[in-house]
């Protein structure tokens, strides 16, 4: 499902991370869930499969729009996410351990969601190819990925806080990573590729409320749960502050209403089977 990259390592050390911080993740990406889900346009009872299901939190916001007699399975490579999910959400999904890029179901599914998880798959084009396996004839996808990094707020402070004490290389538009399909017209021409009907893409832009109670703490959320900070982890102490130090002063211009909010933009990518 996602790739096996240090920093990407889903299955183990980040899923981990990832499961370490979820109250603080899924409140900040909850402004994102109304447009989601109404991508997915639930207006019938049916069978819906979450890929890369995290926590639970996304399931939790398609189960309260899902008409009644719904049926929600969550999927996520890493079992740390997968048994959070179980315990934070198992009352209105099931959630199973499995990497979606090769796995089959036993029956397809009417939507496929995902928010954030397919921009990691070491061969997109393969496992694109076998999701379409999953969706059955009449079906529905919806696929949140994040815009270009420029335009991903908190994601752009980082790499920016990053770049002040350590030379970053230039990033590689075709590797995984969160703004893989920054260009959602990548991510288009691959489900295209793969036999799904009038992929298309729409954006969002909002604001996301980054935990915490200062500017400080608001980075040191931000450095302990992404990714884009990886580098540091090998930085003299020195640097690590001056980075973080960097990041404070970035959150603090975008203090409003007692806490930071970081402009984003979001695509919500449809398509048919």
């Amino acid at each position: 499902m996602r790739e096996k990259a240090s920093e990407y390592d889903w299955a183990g050390g980040r899923g981990a991370q990832w499961r370490d911080g979820l109250d603080g993740m899924e409140a900040m990406l909850a402004p994102i869930d109304a447009p989601f889900v109404a991508a997915l346009a639930l207006d019938a009872p049916c069978r819906i499969a979450e890929i890369a299901c995290g926590g639970g939190g996304t399931a939790r916001a398609i189960a309260a729009a899902a008409p009644a007699g719904s049926d929600i399975t969550g999927f996520d490579i890493s079992p740390d996410l997968v048994a959070a999910a179980t315990a934070r959400a198992g009352a209105v999904a099931r959630f199973v351990e499995a990497d979606v890029a090769t796995h089959r179901p036993e029956r397809r599914f009417d939507r496929l969601a995902s928010r954030f998880g397919v921009m990691f798959f070491d061969d997109p084009a393969a496992a694109f190819a076998n999701l379409r396996h999953w969706l059955a004839p009449g079906g529905r996808l919806a696929f949140a990925v994040w815009g270009p990094a420029a335009e991903v707020g908190f994601m752009a402070e980082i790499r920016a806080a990053v770049a002040s004490v350590i030379e970053l290389p230039p990033a590689d538009p075709d590797a995984p990573s969160p703004v893989r399909y920054g260009d959602p017209g990548k991510l288009i021409a691959l489900l295209d590729a793969a036999g799904f009907r009038d992929a298309a893409s729409r954006g969002w832009h909002g604001a996301l409320p980054v935990p915490g109670a200062t500017p400080e703490a608001a980075a040191d959320f931000l450095l302990a749960s992404s990714s884009m900070a990886a580098p540091l982890l090998g930085a003299p102490p020195a640097r690590r502050e001056a980075a973080r130090a960097r990041l404070a002063e970035a959150c603090a211009g975008h203090w409003e209403n007692g806490g930071v909010r970081m402009p984003v933009r979001v695509e919500i990518v449809t398509a048919a089977g």
